[in-house]
């Protein structure tokens, strides 16, 4: 049995998916009570409380590692999940870490995900890790206005990084989890191609059939709408990158080719994917 964290979200869900498909019993760990595939065991915990995870872990093989905002809650230690996994019998676990971690290692949130990191090659477990650049899925932050007003808003309009589909990470992560020649592998995900902001608008509006019209934010803009959903200090994090991304976050990696024996998709793909959203 495989327990997925963060099941319901832009990576779990296709990577339960996919679980699914190969024929693996999967346990689906989420903060709420969520629909799952049928088959599908789901349980309830907040990651912020190690201890919550216990129940899922029970009889599991291997664990997918998706910590998001529990990494940063107030007196989260999230080093504990690894023991737990370690004591409840996990024998491998695949954790979504960052691209920051190598690019910007000094970063308060990258110090705590290269802890995270640490003491899963400390932990004696079968373990992969994967550091995911920017998410092509964070255009859903544009989907309202895009469909109420025709317009994207977004700091630092023609400064682009290579964004990757969550659906190519999912399938990075099933085969890490399934595979064991991948064990002890720390792969870089990135898109196949470097594509700004204005372009990313671009993309939708050809999917759509439709204009959409670019609005560029100011930095301080920008900052006051993330720090609605994230902390201060990951949204200054996430805009020193995307504002001024260094040689590290401008590569193309090669890593989603040498796994799945293909190139990743583009954003037009996630787009044409997802555009129901932006209708």
């Amino acid at each position: 049995m495989i327990v997925v964290t963060g099941a319901t979200g832009n990576v779990g869900r296709p990577l339960t998916q996919a679980l699914t498909e190969a024929g693996e019993q999967v346990t689906a760990v989420s903060r709420h009570a969520v629909a799952v595939p049928e088959g599908v065991r789901h349980v309830t915990a907040d990651l912020a409380d190690p201890a919550g995870l216990t129940p899922a872990l029970e009889g599991a093989k291997a664990l997918f590692l998706l910590l998001s905002g529990d990494l940063h809650a107030p007196e989260a230690r999230p080093t504990d999940l690894i023991d737990l996994a370690a004591a409840s019998g996990v024998r491998r676990v695949v954790l979504l870490s960052s691209l920051g971690v190598a690019t910007r290692p000094l970063g308060p949130t990258r110090v705590a995900m290269r802890a995270m990191e640490d003491a899963l090659r400390e932990s004696g477990l079968d373990w992969a890790v994967l550091r995911p650049g920017g998410f092509a899925s964070n255009a859903l932050a544009w989907a309202e206005s895009v469909r109420t007003q025709g317009t994207v808003a977004a700091p630092f309009g023609d400064v682009g990084v290579p964004v990757i589909d969550p659906a190519d990470i999912a399938e990075v992560a099933a085969a890490c989890l399934l595979d064991d020649r991948h064990t002890g592998g720390v792969y870089e995900l990135t898109g196949p191609e470097v594509i700004t902001p204005r372009q990313q608008a671009a993309a939708i509006a050809t999917a759509l059939g439709s204009p959409v019209r670019f609005h560029e934010l100011t930095r301080d803009e920008a900052k006051a709408a993330m720090t609605r959903h994230v902390p201060a200090e990951l949204a200054d994090d996430t805009l020193d990158i995307i504002g001024a991304p260094n040689p590290a976050e401008l590569r193309i990696s090669p890593d989603v080719e040498q796994v799945l024996g293909r190139a990743p998709h583009p954003f037009g793909d996630w787009v044409a994917r997802n555009i129901s959203v932006f209708r």
